[in-house]
């Protein structure tokens, strides 16, 4: 019986375990969006959740706790300067996992681990660099407009 015995095993020994959560957690938080099978995103979760609370309150000690954990100090870098204050209001939930289907290669269940909010940012960019593509074609298309008219 496995009465309260939690976590996920992924058929890998302890060392190895550990190594591919923490890259790929390293990973989420760089990256906002991995594509990796279910157990292993489903895996993740909780650790990726507990680095954002502990960005939640930036003093010194979370900051080495969220880096004995996160394999880059521009990972590190990252949640607590923007994931820290994006998420700053939020009680819980910073986490999203979608199925996509499964892996053409040998079958297996895909899903895709994303962090909430994360689609609004790249949004917000593509739309700024739409608007901008829009105003410079307007620029090209006045000038000749107002040339014609003096």
């Amino acid at each position: 019986m496995r009465h309260r015995v939690g976590g996920f095993k992924l058929k890998r020994p302890v060392d190895s375990r550990n190594a591919l959560l923490r890259n790929l957690c390293t990973s989420v938080i760089l990256e906002e969006r991995v594509i990796t099978t279910v157990p292993k995103a489903k895996a993740v979760k909780p650790l990726v959740e507990k680095m954002i609370t502990l960005a939640k309150e930036d003093s010194l000690h979370s900051r080495r706790q969220a880096a004995s954990v996160l394999l880059t100090p521009a990972s590190v870098k990252k949640l607590f300067d923007t994931l820290g204050t994006r998420f700053g209001q939020r009680g819980g939930g910073y986490t999203r996992i979608t199925r996509l289907g499964p892996r053409k290669g040998d079958g297996a269940e895909q899903a895709m681990i994303e962090l909430v909010g994360s689609e609004l940012v790249k949004r917000a960019a593509e739309r700024a660099k739409r608007r901008e593509e829009r105003l410079k074609a307007q620029k090209e298309g006045r000038e000749p407009e107002e040339d014609s008219e003096k």
